[in-house]
């Protein structure tokens, strides 16, 4: 190497490799604004990557030799991205949603098969190498012409290994090969904008420096500057169609391409900004490309003197101008480097490494596919420099070029009826491939290999093309052949059923219609057990803990069809780990759908919920009748949804398909959480109330008894089945009706009609009653007569008072048959509640039981009101029984009045439209209280908290009726305030009476039973 030349590679070179690592550290440490990091203009720039040495150097000799033929190259680049709605978003589409990194993954998805995607590979493969070749052989001769070194082969290779140190540090870091790598994007981008300002400085040089600007420029070509252009040789028309065909198909088929545009998992608002973003970065780059060349021609260097595509360095004797020249190259050949490098070890490793070698058994698979990755990123680099070392110094870049984009066209026809037409099959694809790539091996690659002439297969009528250049010859024919082979042997051939599955996945419209199996995995805990065997324990409980994250599902999911989005969940994830062929092996191998008997699976139905919510995440895009259609689906769904009445649907596999807005109104449950899931795996009482209609083939249940949120409610079920006529969907829908208020409307019926035969035996029994009490009533009164004994007279005067009190309540039973008031029942007179409640104390004393009960009355002496005083005796026994019965061993009752002045106390239920003057009058015992339905049905007759047989129910319904007719109210506290336990009954009654008005006699005489 020359010594003098040294200094200018080492600074241009080393200080421009600097800057890479730099930035990459600036973005990796977040010294770079993230806003700025993930701005679309860095991705229409990392897109630049597809401006390689070719727009350097190969385009100044293909203008050389074919004028503005060369412009093709950018055109060409500039229509794909134009055309991104049709040809880049679809692909887009499927790359994320099945985590497919490479067009090799993207080919065996759709063809099903782990060999499609090694073809392509391979063919991949093949068809770079050149393309690699014309990178190191740029780097070398530009190294040769900065240093005048004879054999710049060893720096071309330390250049190499740099480039594949840093791919390696900043490329091969993520062990998923479509993980967004920001420092990898934003690199690209510094390398794209540096090799843009290179070129843009040349053509200003050679427009300013060597012309006189523009008017010398013209004056020059249409003087001297034509003996130059007459000895260019312009394209016809066929070959500059061929050459745009090409370079729009390596726009986004060559490896590095397809994992920029697809595998940096971008948005797509990205990428149609890179419809016109990008054209616009190509016609920069394009610009000074004839400036530079009618430069050199200009200063008068021709290309025996120096190589066509190296004439830039010809424009000045300035070391400043060839540092430029140099720097543009090396930024064009490194990045294309490290992104071809990146990508092409990624298709190796999963299509030919993995397919060779599965991943079974190993302890660290992760760090096992990252080093090898690491490897094949730096063999495929070097393999780049070994190319360029044998067989690349004998062909000139043009040749290199051609070649390898026409190798990687043979892909096209394939990509276009994966999108396009889902009848073509595998066996169609891999034979129009396999010709294709036939004719484009021996016509080009073979001869840049063995040295041999190009062989062109010219077919019959096309005799033309004999007298054509090789390139374009073998390009038409293979092409052809290619297209028509797959055409005719995907229409004589059967697809399978797998391929028709992802055919629809793929078309550019997808209607997907997955299908409904089961699985032999019971829930999520169970898809780790069942894939360690193949990924180890470790990486198959991080893989399916992401798929869950990634879908907000729990561990513990139990729902078929939340099992089987978590099992193609991983399936893409694994895809993207190591491609779409072993995942799918794995997959299928650890993670199998449940068979039956005979082994055979079980016959698979449509998934009609992910039917459903595909079409919801796609109809913004139909038009037309599907519209129309889907408008029509819209609408019976939501009439379905929005159903008055429950309603639920399951299919013929008893997984619930629908669980309509008022049946989760009802069971409190969201229709989100049991979609999909098993009829057997609902929450109760769902799965036996739903099993007991589906199980009995019984087409109606009527108001059956079921416990939901604590409470009891009343179900009729309607069941009806769905025919599966004409390949319909079949399965069974459930309406579910809510009869709980007409159930409770006939226990009210029920329950009028019982106290109608109660009131009616009341006043039976008060007839009979009524004659030997009158009786005993006499003799008590004669007893008085025939004795002096004081001992017999208080006990004559004891039995007149209880008969007296057993006619009031003889008295009451009739009042109660009849419904009516008692105003003419008793006397009203001024009575004290102290006197009372000391009268009742006495008589309920008389009984053997309560005598450890303490009594405390409280009752001012002074306190009066107007009452019946026979009546509210009975009303304070009713109320002491109830409480010493309630109160343990030696509690303490309490009985306390006082009175209120204008309703003071009352709330609006009680004031009856004005304020009146009161008393209140309570009873507190020391229980534990009552509970709160019972309290809410005390007053109701037969209503009782005592054991059977030990009370009947009566005594609070008569109390009310009493404080009914006294014109008063009665009220629990159950506890009272500021106690624990216990309760207190709360009488008001007003202390004088007044006439009763039409409001008086409309209040409730019983208790009502809604309270």
């Amino acid at each position: 190497m020359n010594a003098e030349g040294l200094p200018p590679l080492l600074l241009v070179g080393g200080g421009y490799l600097a800057l890479l690592f730099l930035c990459a550290l600036a973005v990796e440490r977040r010294w770079v604004p993230s806003r700025l990091v993930h701005h679309p203009a860095v991705y229409t720039l990392a897109l630049g990557v597809y401006a390689s040495a070719w727009a350097v150097y190969g385009s100044v000799e293909l203008a050389g030799r074919v004028g503005y033929g060369y412009l093709a190259y950018y055109l060409g680049a500039a229509g794909a991205v134009l055309l991104a709605p049709v040809v880049l978003l679809p692909i887009q589409r499927l790359t994320r949603t099945y985590q497919l990194a490479s067009l090799a993954d993207l080919f065996a998805f759709r063809f099903r098969s782990r060999w499609v995607g090694t073809l392509i590979t391979v063919i991949s493969a093949l068809a770079v190498l050149p393309l690699l070749a014309l990178q190191v052989q740029t780097l070398g001769q530009a190294i040769q012409q900065l240093t005048g070194t004879a054999s710049p082969a060893l720096a071309a290779l330390g250049f190499c290994l740099v480039i594949a140190v840093f791919a390696v540090l900043f490329g091969a870091r993520h062990t998923h090969l479509n993980a967004h790598q920001d420092t990898l994007l934003a690199v690209i981008a510094v390398e794209s904008l540096v090799k843009l300002a290179a070129m843009l400085a040349l053509g200003a040089f050679a427009l300013f420096g060597i012309f006189d600007g523009p008017s010398d420029l013209q004056a020059w070509l249409e003087g001297p500057g034509l003996i130059h252009q007459a000895g260019v040789s312009e394209l016809d028309s066929g070959q500059w169609r061929t050459l745009l065909l090409l370079f729009f198909a390596a726009a986004f088929l060559m490896p590095h391409m397809f994992h920029l545009t697809f595998a940096e998992r971008l948005s797509p608002r990205a990428l149609l900004q890179a419809g016109w973003s990008l054209p616009l970065y190509l016609l920069l780059m394009a610009l000074p490309v004839p400036l530079i060349l009618w430069g050199a021609q200009r200063v008068g260097i021709a290309p025996p003197e120096l190589e066509s595509a190296y004439l830039a360095f010809a424009l000045s004797a300035s070391p400043w101008v060839d540092a430029l020249v140099f720097l543009a190259g090396l930024a064009a050949a490194s990045g294309t480097l490290i992104i071809i490098a990146l990508a092409l070890s990624g298709m190796i490793l999963n299509h030919l490494v993995l397919v060779a070698h599965p991943p079974d058994h190993r302890g660290d698979l992760y760090r096992w596919l990252r080093w090898l990755r690491r490897a094949l990123v730096v063999a495929v680099i070097l393999s780049g420099w070994l190319y360029y070392r044998t067989l690349g110094l004998a062909h000139d870049l043009t040749t290199l070029g051609i070649a390898s984009f026409s190798g990687m066209a043979q892909c096209l026809p394939g990509l276009l009826a994966l999108l396009y037409w889902p009848g073509a099959n595998r066996k169609g694809m891999v034979s129009g491939l396999l010709v294709g790539t036939g004719l484009w091996m021996v016509g080009l690659w073979l001869p840049l290999v063995s040295g041999l002439a190009p062989w062109v297969l010219v077919p019959p009528g096309l005799e033309s093309l004999s007298s054509a250049p090789a390139w374009y010859a073998v390009t038409l024919v293979a092409l052809a052949a290619n297209g028509l082979i797959l055409i005719l042997v995907s229409l004589l051939t059967r697809t399978s059923a797998g391929e028709r599955t992802a055919a629809e996945a793929c078309a550019a419209d997808p209607v997907i219609r997955p299908k409904r199996l089961p699985l032999t995995v019971t829930h999520g805990e169970d898809f780790k057990h069942h894939l360690a065997p193949a990924l180890g324990a470790d990486v198959a409980e991080r893989e399916v803990e992401r798929a869950l994250a990634a879908l907000e599902l729990t561990s513990w999911e139990r729902r078929p069809y939340a099992l089987r989005r978590l099992r193609d969940r991983i399936q893409a994830n694994l895809s993207g780990l190591m491609g779409p062929s072993v995942a799918q092996d794995i997959v299928d191998r650890c993670l199998p759908y449940r068979r039956d008997r005979a082994g055979l699976e079980k016959e698979a139905v449509d998934d009609i919920h992910f039917v459903e919510s595909r079409l919801e995440a796609y109809r913004s895009r139909l038009t037309g009748l599907a519209r129309e259609l889907d408008g029509l689906r819209r609408y019976h769904r939501r009439t379905l949804t929005q159903l008055p009445i429950g309603l639920c649907a399951f299919g013929d596999d008893d997984e619930l398909l629908m669980w309509n807005d008022a049946l989760a109104a009802l069971s409190g449950i969201d229709g989100e959480r049991v979609v999909g899931a098993h009829r057997d795996s609902l929450p109760a009482p769902w799965a036996e109330l739903l099993g007991r209609l589906l199980s009995n083939g019984q087409r109606h249940l009527y108001k059956q008894a079921v416990t939901l949120s604590g409470n009891t409610r009343y179900l009729s079920l309607h069941q009806a089945t769905l025919d599966t006529e004409d390949d319909a969907y079949g399965g069974r829908v459930i309406l579910i009706e809510d009869h709980s208020e007409m159930k409770w409307l006939e226990d009210e019926l029920v329950h009028a009609a019982r106290l109608a035969s109660i009131g009616q035996l009341s006043a039976g029994v008060a007839h009979e009653i009524g004659n030997p009490i009158t009786g005993i009533s006499s003799l008590a009164q004669n007893l008085r007569y025939d004795t002096d004994d004081p001992a017999m007279l208080e006990t004559a005067d004891q039995i007149q008072s209880l008969t007296e009190r057993v006619s009031r309540i003889v008295g009451s039973l009739v009042g109660f048959a009849h419904g009516g008031h008692q105003e003419n029942a008793g006397r009203y007179a001024s009575v004290k509640p102290r006197e009372l409640t000391d009268e009742a104390l006495h008589l309920i004393q008389l009984a053997r039981t309560g005598q450890d009960v303490i009594y405390h009355n409280h009752c001012p002496a002074d306190l009066e009101l107007e009452a019946d005083a026979q009546r509210m005796v009975q009303v304070m026994i009713n109320l002491l029984g109830n409480a010493r019965d309630a109160s343990p061993a030696g509690g303490v009752i309490e009985i306390d009045a006082g009175r209120l002045e204008d309703g003071e106390g009352l709330d609006s239920e009680w004031r009856n439209g004005e304020g009146r003057n009161g008393i209140e009058w309570s009873v507190t015992d020391a229980g534990t209280g009552i509970d709160p339905w019972v309290r809410d049905h005390l007053f109701e007759p037969f209503t009782t908290t005592k054991a059977p047989g030990e009370g009947t129910g009566l005594g609070l319904a008569l109390v009310y009726g009493i404080l009914a007719d006294h014109q008063g109210r009665i009220h629990i506290e159950s506890p009272p305030t500021g106690r624990e336990s216990g309760t207190r009954i709360v009488m008001w009654l007003p202390v004088s009476r007044r006439p009763l008005s039409k409001e008086d006699n409309e209040l409730p005489h019983e208790p009502d039973s809604d309270r």
